[in-house]
């Protein structure tokens, strides 16, 4: 009996042993989530706790990999995550480990820290505008906030359908759109919105055709450039003093009708060429420093209109030159053709690459070397190089080609000309006006390449020094410029060519003042910025076209 005694409790003590061996065995964790697996912060706010949630065995530790971001952490004992983010952080994968003796379980999250919302400012408020009926209004305002911003136009307090840039164009207005307000509502990505004043259109009937004056420039300068900024804008550079290049610039706002200071060019230039590029900026090549050859320029520089600053381009031209062209082809890069240096005649071209900042040669050079003459980009893509001068007035033209990055020639002008205007007109044909010391006019063919006299003469010879635009209504305005004859006399008239008919007539009114080698400008409103030149002595005055 004793011996089965014994036996049992020996029995009984090994199950007793084998229990308490059991318990000792942990089990490893079987999952492992969180209450937010995307989560998107922002910074400077503290964020709501993470929460972890596991299966299977108890988890003991947690710890997390990439770090998170600066400022968020994680609580080893617990795997709660808190914090306040303070730096923004792009979207990330963080991987969380649970860990007990047994084994281990992970849970993936996607976390973004934005930057903090900052309020919506309007910094430019939209202007009241007066137009003349038939023509169009641009509206448009200037607002800062956070990340991208959206934008909804409103007429008389009702969105605009498809109104959704900083900047709205009317259709052509009717003398029952004057007295109308236009607004907008500038909106964020984070729900936070600013409405902007309104503005009043104006709309007058008056007599088309006429010269009326507006804002005076802050300074008389010649052979200087304009270029319509694509805020309405319009950027006066460089040019003369009449005795030499001057470095400043200035802006004309259309909506106020006056003219300011802005930044200064990094080098003197007149005789140079200013080119809009695709971005916005504005490309400003060659030219010259005094008023002859002798100090031809090899330099560029780009102006922002955002910040009012001319930079240095990365590169310099290949060739200093004055007199070219410059085509902004539709790859975005901008074909620079001939020009003089010095006394020479630059027999090359060269691309400037926005991208790079900087200018390489043409694979082929010009047909022929050649200063003052024209550069037309046509329909088709190429680029009509027409007239100019090299001793004499030139009759021969070429075409480029970017696609093949070469010139090939086409036919001849009718008569030789240089310091002439090229016009590409709605149909795909080019006007040639001036540049000779007759009162003829041509037009270029693209199809057949071959040039074309037009129907009609112009009301007034001019030698040079005028201005050619195309205006809204397919009509080209002939402004201004170098009458011809043994004593010729500075024009203040002006006439429009009619594609249509192939003739001139004189427009209802003559220019303010005697202009020439002044600048034209088309606006967004439909009118022609004439601005500044000379009549012997520097103008100081601008004046618009309707």
């Amino acid at each position: 009996m004793r011996v089965i005694a014994r036996s049992l409790m020996v029995m009984l003590l090994g199950v007793v042993v084998l229990s308490l061996g059991c318990k000792d065995v942990a089990q490893a964790p079987a999952g492992l989530t969180y209450s937010m697996t995307t989560a998107v912060y922002t910074v400077g706010t503290a964020i709501a706790s993470n929460t972890p949630t596991s299966t299977g065995g108890s988890i003991s530790s947690y710890a997390v990999s990439p770090a998170l971001p600066t400022g968020l952490s994680i609580d080893a004992s617990s795997g709660v995550i808190s914090g306040t983010p303070t730096v923004a952080t792009a979207v990330a994968s963080y991987t969380v480990t649970g860990t007990n003796s047994a084994g281990s379980t992970t849970a993936t999250l996607s976390i973004t820290v934005n930057s903090p919302a900052l309020p919506i400012t309007i910094t430019t408020q939209p202007a009241d505008l007066s137009v003349l009926v038939g023509l169009t209004a641009t509206f448009s305002v200037t607002a800062t906030g956070t990340g991208t911003l959206s934008y909804q136009w409103q007429k008389n307090g009702t969105a605009i359908s498809g109104a959704t840039s900083a900047s709205y164009t009317t259709p052509a207005v009717a003398m029952s759109d004057s007295g109308s307000t236009f607004g907008v509502t500038v909106s964020d990505a984070f729900g936070g919105s600013a409405t902007s004043k309104t503005a009043t259109l104006t709309v007058t009937a008056s007599t088309p055709g006429l010269f009326t004056a507006t804002g005076n420039p802050v300074a008389g300068r010649a052979n200087h450039t304009a270029t319509l900024l694509n805020d309405g804008r319009v950027l006066i550079a460089g040019g003369s003093d009449l005795s030499a290049a001057v470095q400043t610039a200035e802006l004309y706002t259309p909506s106020a009708g006056t003219f300011a200071t802005t930044g200064t060019m990094v080098s003197q230039r007149q005789r140079h060429t200013a080119t809009l590029l695709q971005d916005g900026t504005v490309l400003l090549v060659g030219g010259v420093i005094t008023a002859s050859a002798t100090t031809t320029l090899a330099t560029a520089e780009i102006f922002d209109p955002n910040a009012g600053t001319f930079t240095a381009t990365a590169g310099n031209l290949a060739s200093a030159r004055c007199d070219h062209t410059a085509t902004l082809l539709p790859n975005g890069k901008v074909l620079i053709v001939s020009g003089r240096n010095g006394a020479n005649y630059v027999a090359t071209a060269e691309l400037y690459d926005p991208t790079t900042g900087k200018f390489t040669v043409t694979a082929s050079a010009p047909i022929a070397a050649r200063a003052t003459h024209t550069a037309t980009l046509l329909n088709t893509g190429k680029v009509l190089i027409a007239g100019g001068y090299r001793a004499i007035n030139l009759a021969t033209a070429e075409l480029y080609d970017p696609t093949a990055d070469a010139f090939t020639a086409t036919g001849n002008l009718i008569t030789a000309r240089a310091l002439h205007t090229a016009t590409l007109l709605p149909n795909g044909k080019v006007l040639m006006v001036a540049g000779a010391t007759t009162a003829n006019a041509e037009l270029y063919d693209p199809t057949s390449g071959a040039f074309i006299a037009t129907t009609g003469s112009l009301v007034t010879a001019r030698a040079y020094g005028h201005t050619a635009t195309l205006l809204p209504t397919g009509l080209v305005l002939i402004a201004g410029g170098l009458g011809t004859g043994t004593l010729p006399q500075i024009l203040g008239t002006a006439e429009l060519f009619d594609p249509a008919s192939g003739s001139f007539s004189a427009t209802n009114g003559t220019m303010t003042v005697t202009r020439e080698h002044h600048t034209a400008t088309l606006l967004n409103t439909g009118s022609v910025l004439i601005c500044a030149g000379d009549e012997g002595a520097l103008i100081v005055s601008a004046e618009l076209y309707y």
